[in-house]
């Protein structure tokens, strides 16, 4: 608040004590000066939930917000404290970002092998896995409630996030298999 609005807000026995100089005058421009951090922080706040331009340092919880802090490896996240050293994804702050924004249209699809894909593909930035539901068995026939997952070669780097991501978001009654194509 600026020193004229608080003025304004103050009881007339006090306006008339206004002098430059004195107590009264001191008090308001440290009451000024007190409330412009807070005003400045409420002024950029869009910037604070936007995930695109959010703070590196903000990102992890705003994805914690979501339910994405699941897929963090064990460190990054020790008793609510992040740890600044270690990457929340993998695949970088980048592909957070990604999921964050992504996260409303992704939970729409949740245990659906388009959802699965689309999870996939945003959190490591690589297109390419498929989905197989129909898996036969050693025996010739088909594997009820089992996935085969092929990913790209190139998502090998990521594998403790894929497996992370299959664990998490197909069906709980459905077994996989991962499989990196060459």
């Amino acid at each position: 608040m600026k020193r004229d609005d608080i003025v304004q807000l103050l009881p007339e026995v006090f306006r008339t004590t206004l002098a430059p100089h004195t107590p009264m005058a001191a008090l308001l421009e440290t009451m000024e000066a007190m409330h412009g951090p807070a005003e400045q922080a409420l002024e950029d706040v869009d910037v604070i939930f936007d995930p695109y331009r959010a703070p590196d340092a903000f990102v992890p919880a705003l994805a914690s917000w979501l339910d994405l802090d699941r897929f963090f490896p064990p460190r990054a996240n020790s008793g609510g404290v992040w740890d600044a050293n270690v990457e929340p994804l993998s695949s970088g702050i980048g592909r957070l970002r990604e999921l964050i924004a992504a996260a409303t249209s992704l939970s729409q699809w949740r245990g659906t092998s388009a959802g699965l894909t689309r999870f996939l593909e945003v959190a490591t930035g690589i297109r390419g896995y498929e989905i197989d539901e129909q898996v036969n068995g050693e025996d010739g026939v088909v594997r009820p409630f089992h996935l085969e997952v092929r990913a790209p070669a190139e998502a090998k780097r990521y594998q403790a996030l894929v497996e992370r991501i299959l664990q998490q978001e197909k069906p709980a009654y459905v077994t996989y298999q991962l499989v990196f194509k060459q």
